[in-house]
């Protein structure tokens, strides 16, 4: 009966010691780790010390079982994170200087604020994602001093400040309530489409409310306003994304209006909005977080539709593109557009003839993740299609794979070099305009 116990023990091993790495067991990946090196060691050495000459044949056969199993655990587990440990060191060993160009393309989140100030120290990074995780337990001033600290290393390397950002939509995606208001969705503002331009001073009250209370803790970047039109999908495979309770409305004029007072409103306070996601997720019945999307819908529709707010948007404002992980059929059914050249360089940039900055979802996402090109590629690709910054909040030790991708991709001349001058020239105009702001 023990045997079996230290068997099922071993066996539930298998499963975490696979994902170990993954953005999957990225918030206990710690204790995960510790819980596999201590029960595979300690099954290892109870089988080894409890060997006995006289077992029978039974007994002989499930130690086996549990010193294969126990040992294929510890070894995987010990191999992953001693590569992982590796690469970090590899990264944080290169000097700034080497750092600094291809680290101004990053916003990372953090579970460690010591960690992210390294990042910071190192030139390694362009800005910071704040969220519920990152705020537990402080006040407003609390939360402006951590911020500030960070910001005051930028000054004392003569960089430009770091990016600091936020999830802050209202409604059920509130990253920073408590302490900041919590306030409903921009939805809840438009109560009649036919009249939307009365509603024009709720929705500036509304964004003076969010503006005022990101910038006085140090936000200068909110991701938000979400411009997809709510088609009404609800589905069982959309575990997080739910656009269709965080979407302004199914109407893309009354979506434009909005957004655009939204954004206007923001950067009074010296705040940059961020539409999203392009190329839209209200017609999408999966979610990017878990799973692969596919948007079917016709490049003509979207245009006469789904990308009216987006258009309006950035001709009118210095609002930052969220880019999703949506593969846009119809273009390139290979790559999500956030890292695909067909719609990134050849839509936005050439056709739409686009300059304002390009920032992708979380490539901590399955969609990236978990794609045939797989995190390292993905950045590289993103990065020469012409997006500025990769995102990567959720799973920060990812920064160091993508980060050692774009080292790698550099050294044999993979990254393309205009393409990369292009950006840093629009990352730099984005921080003096904000800078103007203020």
């Amino acid at each position: 009966m023990i045997k079996l116990i230290k068997l099922a023990l071993a066996i539930s091993l298998v499963f975490p010691v696979f994902y170990l790495r993954t953005p999957f067991l990225a918030s206990v990946r710690g204790w995960a780790f510790g819980f596999i090196f201590i029960l595979s060691l300690g099954l290892i050495i109870a089988e080894i010390s409890g060997w006995k000459k006289n077992s029978s044949q039974k007994q002989v056969i499930l130690s086996v079982l549990i010193l294969a199993i126990a040992s294929f655990s510890f070894s995987l587990a010990v191999t992953k994170e001693v590569k992982f440990q590796l690469t970090k060191q590899a990264i944080l060993k290169r000097e700034p200087s080497q750092l600094e160009t291809l680290g101004q393309h990053f916003i990372v989140g953090y579970r460690n604020f010591e960690e992210v100030k390294i990042l910071v120290e190192k030139g390694a990074i362009a800005g910071v994602f704040i969220t519920k995780r990152n705020i537990q337990n402080k006040t407003q001033n609390e939360i402006h001093q951590e911020i500030q600290s960070l910001q005051e290393i930028r000054i004392s390397q003569g960089l430009s400040p770091l990016w600091i950002a936020t999830d802050q939509e209202g409604g059920i995606v509130s990253r920073l309530s408590p302490p900041l208001t919590q306030l409903p969705p921009l939805s809840s503002i438009i109560k009649d489409e036919k009249t939307i331009d009365r509603a024009k001073d709720d929705v500036i009250d509304y964004a003076s409310i969010q503006g005022k209370e990101l910038s006085e803790i140090g936000i200068n970047l909110n991701f938000a306003p979400v411009v997809d039109l709510n088609q009404g999908i609800i589905s069982p495979d959309d575990k997080y994304s739910k656009i269709y309770l965080r979407a302004i409305s199914a109407d893309q004029d009354v979506v434009a209006k909005v957004a655009l007072w939204y954004c206007q409103t923001l950067a009074n306070y010296g705040v940059t909005c961020t539409i999203k996601h392009f190329p839209g997720l209200g017609r999408l019945d999966t979610d990017t977080h878990i799973d692969h999307a596919q948007l079917k819908t016709s490049v003509e529709e979207l245009t006469q539709a789904d990308w009216v707010p987006f258009r309006e948007v950035m001709s009118k404002t210095n609002a930052f593109t969220m880019l999703g992980h949506a593969q846009l059929m119809s273009v390139d059914p290979d790559h999500p557009v956030s890292f695909s050249t067909k719609v990134v360089s050849e839509i936005i940039r050439n056709k739409w003839n686009h300059d304002g900055i390009l920032i992708t979802d979380d490539f901590s996402m399955q969609a990236v993740y978990g794609s045939q090109d797989g995190l390292a590629n993905a950045t590289v690709k993103a990065v020469n299609a012409g997006v500025d910054l990769i995102l990567i909040a959720y799973d920060t030790d990812l920064y160091y794979n993508a980060m050692k991708g774009l080292l790698a991709a550099e050294s044999v001349n993979r990254l393309d070099i205009t393409v990369l001058k292009k950006s840093n020239a629009r990352l730099k105009q984005a921080m003096r305009k904000l800078s103007m702001d203020n």
